[in-house]
């Protein structure tokens, strides 16, 4: 089922096919699929966890014990907490965020979803979030799961990528399209 699916190809695709399926067979693919949200936001928040897991420089031992730590206060165990260790002794801790995004979409894919990555200058409130749900269900027909990710430099605004369509009504779009039109009147 999983290998089919083009977004999750690789070696996070494999890892996030594997971790998927131990899950399911366990019942716990939400409880997991929480874990690994809590592991990402931890990352996102903290520029030394980014550092432990993204650089080499870090031998095997020393990253294992560190990520052990970090996951016993985030208070992250069971099936996410062995994961992540498995990940970091086969020195794949560098590729976590796209074996999340990849476990995101086989989440979304088993209870009939559709997976909507999200652009936007700031967080979004649970209003705006529940809001843009709604509309995306109304254009799909299906529950939408959304992957949402802050980037500033879109100034404001939000893209919108919802399988191969993509809806960019950024801020930095539209200027770089008014900049461009007077250059061409100009």
């Amino acid at each position: 089922m999983a290998a089919e699916d083009t977004s999750v190809s690789g070696v996070s695709g494999r890892y996030a096919t594997a971790l998927f399926e131990l899950a399911r067979d366990q019942k716990v693919v939400d409880e997991v699929k929480a874990d690994l949200e809590k592991f990402e936001a931890l990352l996102n928040e903290s520029a030394d966890l980014k550092r432990l897991v993204r650089s080499p420089v870090f031998a095997a031992d020393a990253q294992s014990r560190a990520l052990s730590a970090v996951l016993a206060k985030a208070g992250i165990a069971g099936i996410s907490a062995n994961f992540l260790k498995v990940l970091t002794a086969n020195r794949r801790l560098f590729a976590v965020t796209d074996v999340i995004r990849a476990y995101r979409a086989l989440v979304a894919k088993f209870k009939g979803e559709a997976m909507a990555d999200v652009t936007v200058a700031e967080a979004l409130s649970d209003k705006n979030l529940d809001a843009l749900k709604v509309a995306l269900k109304s254009v799909t027909g299906k529950d939408v799961a959304l992957n949402v990710k802050v980037d500033p430099s879109i100034i404001g605004g939000l893209v919108v990528k919802l399988g191969s369509r993509m809806i960019d009504s950024s801020l930095r779009t539209k200027l770089n399209s008014i900049k461009h039109a007077m250059k061409e009147a100009g």
